[in-house]
């Protein structure tokens, strides 16, 4: 099964994009993608760089197209407060605001395809396809959203594990073909300390649930960085979730 890579060569033409079929260009005509062509550049950041800071005046928009970054809030006391992850084809930036609400910072080598704002908020005033791909895109951050509050607030530390690993690990296949009766291997980008800060556990805590899971079978680790699920519906018993999405109470 083929993952994207941190360095997945990006040709200059939106349609030869790694992430076009699901990013927010995914439904534009060739005419469409030609325009967005004349707007766009690529940025690239390294692991603990800051895209973005809460306050700056937005002047791009656009889609991490590599890598992992996280949302974050800082609060006055200088507490930090992770509320999402960015993975690849996810949006960055509001058309309409001037003014970034959270702070992005790259948890990975991150490439980022940028648009201009005030060009691209004019498109997506004349271009039906981009508006009904970017509210596809807002209702899937809202559902994702809602899944981390309750990964964040319910959940004990094995079901916490085993959660993030299907998000990242659903989010990678969907980048290629994927069935769920088959096994799943995807990177694992985050280390284990980045996922004990975004998760709320301690480092002990995270190795000891990874170390866990590969013993019960749910998962194997190669060269400790590529996960591979060999049944798809063991690892989603482990997250505390029902067939259909929902938590198990």
């Amino acid at each position: 099964m083929n993952i994207p890579a941190l360095n997945t060569k990006i040709g200059d033409k939106c349609a030869d994009c790694p992430i076009h079929h699901r990013a927010v260009c995914a439904y534009c005509e060739k005419s469409e993608l030609m325009l967005l062509e004349t707007m766009k550049s690529y940025s690239s950041y390294a692991a603990g760089d800051t895209i973005i800071m809460a306050g700056d005046n937005m002047k791009f928009v656009g889609s991490v197209v590599t890598g992992v970054a996280s949302l974050s809030q800082t609060m006055e006391d200088g507490r930090r407060q992770m509320v999402g992850l960015l993975l690849p084809s996810d949006f960055v930036g509001r058309p309409g605001r001037e003014f970034a609400s959270f702070d992005v910072v790259a948890t990975t080598p991150v490439t980022l395809c940028k648009f201009e704002r005030i060009p691209f908020e004019k498109m997506l005033k004349s271009t039906p396809q981009l508006r009904e791909r970017m509210l596809e895109m807002v209702l899937d951050e809202l559902d994702a959203a809602r899944e981390w509050m309750l990964l964040l607030g319910r959940k004990t530390a094995r079901e916490k594990i085993a959660s993030l690993l299907m998000i990242i690990g659903k989010r990678q296949n969907s980048l290629s073909p994927f069935d769920i009766n088959t096994s799943m291997k995807f990177e694992l980008s985050l280390t284990r300390e980045a996922m004990a800060d975004y998760l709320g556990l301690t480092l002990e805590t995270v190795s000891r649930q990874i170390n866990a899971l590969k013993k019960d079978g749910v998962i194997e680790l190669e060269k400790k960085r590529h996960v591979i699920v060999k049944n798809f519906n063991r690892l989603l018993d482990e997250t505390g979730d029902d067939g259909d999405g929902g938590y198990v109470t």
